[in-house]
């Protein structure tokens, strides 16, 4: 058996806020209620605010001198669940997020020994959390994307909050979580955390 089979499976978090640490983000409270969840299954669990760093625009793996996408995109690399995490602003998915994407499509041009794009095999997870619609949109959006990449898609993978018509509440700060939410965040995480044991067990086949 090798190494890389018997290690515990890693997530990493890509929390979208627009707010930089330590300022209190719903999308990392979201993050972080579906990683409980796979942290009690043994799996290594690691978030980014990915505002922390200075991810420059452009579609490299690297934009030069002062991109730190590349310390981002290490984590990526190493993961076997990938979770994104955004707010919604007027409707769409944070610029953040956005710029994520554009990032992550130089991905297509990374392949592995078999030839296959290196993020093929990696399950991507979703979460939206705001106090307007478009939870809907948002995750569609992002799994389009991410599945152009080479990310598997777990079946019900996304969670989400949006507040109810004109509201004006933050997920971060609801008394506590609804239980229609904290259901559909166990599910993502369960299914997620199956779906990578199955293609860490059978990979993809090679594409050459």
């Amino acid at each position: 058996m090798t190494t890389d089979a018997i290690r515990p499976l890693r997530a990493v978090g890509l929390i979208c806020s627009l707010k930089p640490s330590p300022a209190p983000s719903s999308s990392a409270v979201i993050a972080d209620q579906l990683f409980e969840h796979l942290a009690k299954a043994g799996v290594e669990c690691e978030t980014v605010r990915c505002v922390d760093y200075s991810v420059l625009p452009g579609v490299e793996t690297n934009m030069g001198d002062e991109d730190e996408w590349p310390a981002i995109l290490e984590k990526i690399v190493a993961a076997d669940i990938v979770l994104v995490s955004t707010p919604t602003w007027v409707g769409h998915m944070s610029s953040v997020a956005q710029r994520v994407l554009e990032r992550l499509d130089a991905e297509l041009s990374e392949t592995d020994d078999a030839d296959r794009p290196r993020q093929v095999g990696k399950v991507a997870l979703a979460a939206v959390v705001g106090n307007e619609d478009g939870a809907h949109k948002i995750v569609a959006d992002l799994f389009q994307a991410l599945n152009d990449v080479g990310f598997t898609i777990a079946a019900q993978g996304c969670t989400y909050w949006n507040d109810e018509a004109m509201g004006g509440r933050d997920f971060k700060d609801l008394e506590r979580t609804p239980e229609a939410v904290a259901t559909t965040t166990a599910t993502a995480a369960r299914n997620a955390l199956h779906l990578a044991n199955l293609l860490r067990a059978q990979p993809y086949p090679p594409y050459s």
